[in-house]
């Protein structure tokens, strides 16, 4: 039997009319929400980046690349049980690591607001029919440009494809929150292999391509002691790397 977040939600709906953000903390703070998950809380800002994006009970949003599952968890007590959450991850990702989809099959069956959604990179939201209020993909475009062994790249016209697909998946004004590691700039996607980081311009250009408008960006998960030339996986600097923070909008 699936488990109706139902008293969340009437907590969000009462503690929303007292406090525009309310939903946002009660999400954060959930208890069960896994450890792990909360110990990334300090270097990731969930209750940030959800309040930079506007987020509101009752949204519709797509969790892009979900891996598994932390930000749908904290999206699905955000937008309460009138709203809905598009977990997905691209096809790759499911055959490359089995156990992250694993994850996401156990939330939606926890959760009667989360929609598990497996597809390729192109066509990544094609097959989801309602618009969307907002998208999210933290942390993992590079990954879209990443030549990994045994997996074909996705080329630049993948990423415009997928770009294409997310804005016509959103409604007029819908958002699209886009957070990554920056690499040094001008470096395009060529250190991707070795440092899982991408140029923030590379990005910019891909993403406005299809029609999106800049609406806002945010320094709150820059770090200006990061060197931007070492892997996001060193212990010295993982979880505290220097990322850029770029909210976009379908124009009205």
């Amino acid at each position: 039997m699936r488990l109706a977040i139902s008293i969340l939600a009437l907590a969000v709906l009462s503690a929303c009319s007292a406090n525009s953000t309310d939903h946002i903390t009660l999400a954060v703070n959930d208890s069960g929400r896994p450890e792990a998950d909360m110990q990334r809380d300090a270097g990731r800002h969930p209750a940030e980046m959800l309040t930079f994006a506007g987020v509101q009970p009752g949204w519709r949003v797509a969790d892009l690349g979900a891996g598994s599952g932390y930000y749908s968890r904290i999206l699905s007590g955000a937008v309460g049980m009138d709203g809905e959450v598009i977990s997905e991850n691209m096809d790759w990702i499911v055959e490359r690591f089995p156990n992250a989809d694993a994850a996401i099959a156990a939330l939606e069956a926890e959760r009667d607001n989360v929609t598990r959604l497996v597809s390729p990179v192109p066509s990544i939201l094609d097959d989801y029919e309602n618009e969307l209020d907002a998208a999210f993909m933290m942390l993992i475009y590079h990954d879209q440009a990443w030549a990994q062994e045994g997996f074909e790249a996705p080329t630049r016209e993948d990423r415009i494809a997928m770009n294409q697909s997310i804005f016509n998946a959103l409604r007029p004004g819908g958002v699209y929150l886009v957070v990554d590691h920056r690499a040094e700039d001008g470096t395009g996607d060529s250190v991707i292999g070795d440092y899982h980081r991408i140029d923030e311009a590379f990005v910019r250009e891909e993403i406005e391509a299809v029609g999106f408008e800049l609406a806002d960006e945010s320094d709150i998960l820059s770090n200006p002691d990061d060197t931007r030339t070492i892997s996001v996986f060193d212990p010295s600097i993982r979880g505290n790397t220097d990322r850029f923070v770029l909210l976009y909008r379908k124009p009205l």
